[in-house]
């Protein structure tokens, strides 16, 4: 589609989503090494990129999920470039792709008012915690009765239905390939063939990325982040932890992890029912 003066908004393509991950990381949002793989597949016309005479200059997500759920991330318009309404026209393609769906998205701070003005609402904050976790005890990593596995060695069927009780509607393609890319370790708590947690870690610029981090109770979601951060290059990890279970980030406050910057997660409507008290860390501020 056509936009003013040269600007055009089209999908992205491969070496769009490369570029895409480099303008988040300068953002200060240290995305995952290899996620653009797994966005690709969530949704593949869910990317697009906006052009000035030929040149990206911003670029927006608005990612389809199952018949009525949407999400958008990625809305970066570059700094050269800000303040000229790119953003705000890419923003607008974005919305009209999604229309029709329940819109979630995680904004920044500086954004939240003017997303407030495109009917988003606030459902609750996540605050990214980062550090080397520290055990208090080395019996923290184990849990009674509990079975830490490599999640790839589960029926998938039983890992997505499990997904499913976090977030508004299935993702199979994405947590396929988001759990087994190259260079990530998944990991899950099993008790007596029913799974209780999922971790996941990803290396990314700065410290290694943990999400999601879904537990059944503390002790399993403590069992998760310690047998995932031994996976961690120097030990650090960092984790978005929504404030709506409290005790996630006392959690991790406990092993050592400091706040570091914070996101809204927003709607366009009523908040989806999610098993918040078993989310100990969101999946991916750019997909949900």
């Amino acid at each position: 589609m056509t936009g003013f003066s040269g600007f055009e908004i089209n999908g992205a393509s491969a070496a769009d989503m490369e570029l895409l991950r480099d303008w988040a990381d300068e953002e200060g949002w240290n995305p995952g090494d290899s996620d653009r793989y797994a966005f690709a597949v969530a949704d593949p016309g869910g990317f697009l990129v906006g052009r000035l005479g030929g040149e990206p200059v911003a670029c927006v997500s608005a990612v389809r999920y199952g018949a009525g759920f949407g999400f958008i991330g990625f809305y970066i318009a570059r700094p050269a470039f800000r303040g000229q309404g790119y953003g705000i026209r890419l923003w607008k393609a974005a919305l009209e792709r999604l229309d029709g769906r329940l819109v979630g998205l995680d904004g920044v701070v500086a954004q939240q008012d003017n997303y407030r003005k495109s009917g988003f609402r606030s459902a609750w904050t996540n605050v990214r915690h980062e550090g080397v976790p520290r055990a208090a005890d080395p019996g923290d990593a184990v849990v009674p009765g509990v079975e830490i596995v490599d999640a790839a060695t589960l029926p998938f069927g039983q890992l997505a239905a499990y997904d499913r009780r976090f977030f508004p509607a299935p993702r199979d393609a994405f947590l396929s390939a988001w759990i087994g890319l190259p260079g990530r370790t998944a990991l899950a708590a099993v008790r007596e063939g029913r799974v209780e947690g999922l971790g996941v870690i990803r290396p990314g610029s700065g410290a290694s990325r943990i999400g999601p981090l879904y537990a059944a109770g503390p002790d399993i979601a403590t069992a998760l982040l310690l047998g995932l951060a031994e996976r961690a290059p120097g030990g650090a990890v960092a984790v978005d932890v929504p404030d709506a279970h409290p005790r996630a980030a006392a959690l991790l406050a406990g092993l050592g992890l400091t706040p570091a910057f914070e996101t809204a997660r927003m709607y366009t409507g009523q908040e989806p029912d999610l098993d918040l008290t078993g989310m100990y860390g969101v999946t991916s501020l750019e997909l949900g």
